[in-house]
């Protein structure tokens, strides 16, 4: 029987979604799993995969359409098979294809300057081109666009990449070292905004208008866990070496599981308590932030947690999560740890009831027992939302995150 596939829901704020390119055509076959299609979200591209094995019977989209969230976008189905599926109207479906059509490509840059961005706001281009064309130091501006509406993609400048084109490489590397020399121009610069900062700014005006914030500092004794780390990488090759925030992510979510309250959401007059604990993670990707989320992670081992939030950051760079990457987190984590940061605070991610911010762990002079001795500290800050939970409970939260933190074997026991 032939399936119908929808535009995802990616976070619950996710509203619609471009469908930037059918990866199927009508007629090819497709296993349960393979990318049917790719999405351009808030957040970023997004790979569709088919819920089916079958033939792709019918695109009910085109390529270059603004699609709302669970709104049909294909049939698979066994070969020959009949579909009766209506087309999208007008008023659940937008397309962008007339405005596109209508729209000249970016012109060439007549000189690349070394002080231009490498990826200009008025360029239309898909997340992973610009994270592409920012490595390599290239003027996207400078590229003709191949995918809908002239927007540039990343063959798109894998070709200028391969081609070697003066035109569109950057000329960064061979300016003389006066370029660090302060700016003469005094002229105001306008960047337009992308959509995911955009989404981001919506969430968190949101977040602190509608969300009552409390917080709760605690510096932790990090010496044990440091040193289990350095045994435990000692035995990983360096591309399975554990992190200090992995094992802060497991630490949180055995912590959760005593603290129930603090791993839920508010609803009208009611707080739901999530049964699982998903803990989300904040990814530094182009443009802004991103949480991907390791679901379970209380029952999950060290190894892989780390292994699922390495995987997970870097399709988020790449622009190419999958909707299970970011979705159905219960409480978020924020690691600036590797930014040399002392403490911080961060605001809720809703619906959640909380969010963990971490700082360095730094090797500093401690006082024990009266005398001065070297030791290892990092201070974490809990936001929570007070019409869920209280300072006490926040406190007694942190201090049970200490049991772990400073006593690191017992989240292997």
């Amino acid at each position: 029987m032939a399936e119908t596939i929808n535009m995802p829901k990616l976070g619950f704020d996710m509203a619609e979604g471009m469908l930037v390119r059918w990866v199927k055509q009508v007629g090819e076959e497709i296993k349960k799993g393979e990318v049917l299609a790719e999405i351009e979200t808030d957040k970023a591209t997004v790979e569709v995969e088919s819920p089916a094995s079958g033939v792709v019977l019918q695109h009910i989209v085109e390529q270059g359409t603004v699609v709302p969230v669970n709104a049909p976008i294909a049939v698979v189905g066994a070969a020959g098979e009949k579909v009766d599926v209506p087309s999208a109207t007008p008023s659940k479906v937008e397309s962008r294809k007339s405005d596109a059509a209508v729209q000249t490509p970016p012109a060439p840059a007549p000189t690349p300057q070394a002080s231009a961005p490498a990826e200009s706001g008025f360029v239309k281009a898909s997340p992973l081109a610009k994270k592409i064309a920012r490595d390599h130091n290239i003027n996207l501006a400078s590229i003709q666009g191949t995918g809908p509406g002239g927007r540039v993609v990343r063959k798109d400048v894998e070709a200028a990449l391969s081609s070697n084109q003066s035109s569109v490489i950057g000329v960064q590397s061979a300016q003389p070292i006066t370029t660090y020399q302060l700016p003469t121009s005094t002229e105001d610069k306008v960047v337009p905004t992308t959509k995911l900062r955009q989404a981001i700014g919506r969430r968190l005006v949101e977040s602190k208008q509608t969300i009552p914030h409390f917080y709760v500092t605690h510096e932790y004794k990090m010496d044990a866990l440091m040193e289990m780390r350095k045994q435990a990488n000692a035995f990983l090759p360096d591309n399975e070496k554990l992190s200090v925030n992995d094992f802060i992510v497991k630490a949180v979510a055995l912590a959760l599981r005593q603290f129930p309250n603090l791993n839920a959401t508010i609803k009208g007059s009611e707080i739901i308590q999530f049964g699982h604990v998903n803990v989300g993670v904040a990814v530094t990707v182009p443009g802004g932030l991103m949480t991907v989320v390791v679901k379970d992670a209380d029952v999950k081992p060290m190894r892989q947690i780390s292994s699922e939030i390495k995987a997970m950051a870097a399709r988020a760079r790449e622009g190419k999560v999958k909707p299970e990457d970011v979705d159905g987190s219960t409480f978020s984590t924020s690691n600036l740890g590797m930014y040399d940061v002392d403490e911080f605070i961060a605001i809720i991610n809703p619906p959640e009831a909380a969010i963990l911010a971490i700082g360095s762990a730094k090797e500093v002079p401690v006082v024990e027992n009266g005398q001065i001795k070297t030791g290892w500290r990092m201070k974490a800050t809990i936001s929570v939302d007070h019409r869920v939970s209280d300072g006490a409970e926040a406190a007694q939260f942190m201090q049970k995150l200490a049991e772990f933190l400073e006593n690191p074997v017992r989240m292997l026991v």
